[in-house]
């Protein structure tokens, strides 16, 4: 089948969602199109979820740019959209001397940058903000402006507030060529369907370089590099009140320990390169390592109470900068290829920036009138009881706790499942609503979650995946075994 839209946007992660959020502004049609079968599948959904607030991008860069005009729009956003974010600030510790350069060569950048407040403390000073921290540290740089964010939850609000004001996703779409014809306009075609645009925006993670290479002479290279984490149970209480990172290295900004936005601690990512963008999977020695470097600053850790390991894997391009903007050689094609971290902080203005310039090229003008976004609401386990009271009174479904762990009701699963850009997944009503985000890992919610999806959807249940593909929970129903199976020999 052929669709035709003005702007066509490949990849709907934290930056495609941004652009097209951006471009519903704009008096044009929109598709955004992904290979998976949900928002937030790739990068956005496993990083650490940091804001960063600028210091560490080399001044002049377009990684500097981006992501202290990106940090700054967050708290607004994330209001708007009703999104948590927390400004808890951040330390950058260092062991030595040498560490001590280099914090005084970060502090240097981020000035340079625009970031404010930015300060070397001694030991003291550290010890005394963080006692947890190991006592070994030397000097510290305190970013004050550091914040944290649920970067999934953020792309599902952008992405719902896109459709509400008239952009439409298309899942499931394996993207092949993409040419520009001689009329102008490009053909993008999936393993399903072509897609007809006048402007293309390429915003699609470790495969952007595919496609920018096949539209321009210039060619770009990105390195799959894979990061590894723990996520520990809420009853660890986290040991800082900062988020803490030691000093970076050239693979990235090292392992960190911080406080998710739902209380959980996060500790990683390690540093890999692999050949495989979409290989997510863990590693003993990758988490080992981990282990070891995090333990370095905080030596009291322990990870038994961790309820699960994860991976991402982030696009690192050979040029170690940011590729935002028109397409070289290719009129009316505009990318954000090698979009690695900050590219969470980054995404707001990366995301206005190219609906501005596809928005020019195609000759759109802003709409007067814009749908307003419609929150979700305060999570049922955030309320009052009063407030819980009240919430059941309304709705009995609220009532129902489907996920014990996270305090998820059945109303909150099935609005996950019929907001604008619904889940169809298990995973996806797990970002949306934390069901199956708890100590068991949805051993307890799991099939009452798939089966809300199967009633809300009418996808059968033995159909309903865990992530989408071939990640099935069934491989049949018990009747249709005991109808055709071993049992009726």
């Amino acid at each position: 089948m052929r669709f035709l839209s003005d702007v066509v946007i490949i990849g709907a992660g934290i930056t495609g969602c941004s652009a097209a959020r951006a471009l519903s502004r704009y008096g044009c049609s929109v598709t955004v199109i992904d290979r998976a079968c949900d928002v937030a599948e790739g990068a956005t959904k496993a990083n650490s979820g940091i804001v960063h607030a600028g210091f560490d991008a080399m001044p002049g860069t377009a990684k500097a740019y981006y992501n202290f005009s990106g940090a700054a729009m967050f708290p607004g956003l994330c209001s708007a959209l009703s999104v948590p974010y927390k400004r808890c600030g951040a330390l950058v510790i260092g062991f030595s001397d040498r560490d001590r350069q280099t914090l005084s060569e970060l502090l240097r950048r981020g000035e340079a940058n625009g970031v404010r407040e930015l300060r070397i403390i001694d030991r003291d000073e550290l010890l005394r903000l963080e006692p947890e921290i190991n006592p070994e540290v030397v000097c510290a740089l305190l970013v004050p402006s550091s914040a944290i964010v649920s970067p999934y939850e953020l792309a599902f609000a952008l992405a719902d507030d896109a459709a509400l004001n008239g952009v439409s996703f298309r899942f499931n779409e394996q993207v092949g060529p993409v040419k520009r014809l001689d009329d102008g306009t490009f053909s993008v075609l999936t393993q399903n369907n072509e897609y007809s645009c006048r402007a293309l925006i390429t915003c699609a993670g470790s495969f952007a370089a595919d496609i920018h290479n096949q539209l321009s002479t210039d060619k770009i290279s990105i390195i799959n590099r894979r990061g590894q984490y723990y996520l520990l149970d809420h009853s660890v209480s986290s040991p800082f009140s900062h988020t803490v990172f030691q000093c970076p290295s050239p693979l990235g900004k090292g392992v960190l320990v911080t406080l998710t936005v739902h209380g959980n601690v996060l500790i990683g990512p390690n540093a890999e390169d692999i050949a495989d963008p979409l290989d997510t999977s863990t590693t003993q020695e990758g988490l080992d390592y981990v282990l070891e470097k995090a333990k370095r600053t905080w030596p009291k850790l322990s990870v038994r109470q961790n309820i699960t390991n994860f991976s991402g894997v982030r696009a690192h391009p050979l040029s170690d900068d940011f590729i935002v903007g028109p397409v070289q050689g290719c009129p009316g094609a505009f990318e954000a290829s090698g979009i690695e971290s900050p590219g969470l902080s980054s995404a707001p203005a990366i995301g206005e920036d190219l609906a501005a310039m596809a928005a020019e090229y195609i000759g759109a003008s802003k709409k007067t009138e814009i749908v307003p976004y419609v929150s979700p609401g305060i999570p049922f386990r955030d309320l009052s009881p009063a407030g819980q009271e009240a919430a059941v009174r309304e709705n009995p479904a609220q009532g129902r706790i489907i996920c014990r762990c996270e305090v998820v009701t059945e109303a909150e699963i099935r609005q996950a499942v019929n907001r604008p850009v619904g889940a169809t997944t298990i995973d996806g009503v797990k970002r949306r609503t934390r069901a199956g985000m708890g100590r068991c890992q949805g051993g307890f919610c799991l099939p009452r979650v798939a089966a809300i999806i199967s009633e809300e959807t009418g996808i059968p249940v033995d159909q309903v995946t865990k992530g989408g593909g071939n990640s099935y929970l069934l491989s049949g129903t018990v009747e249709s075994f005991l109808k055709g199976g071993v049992c009726d020999e």
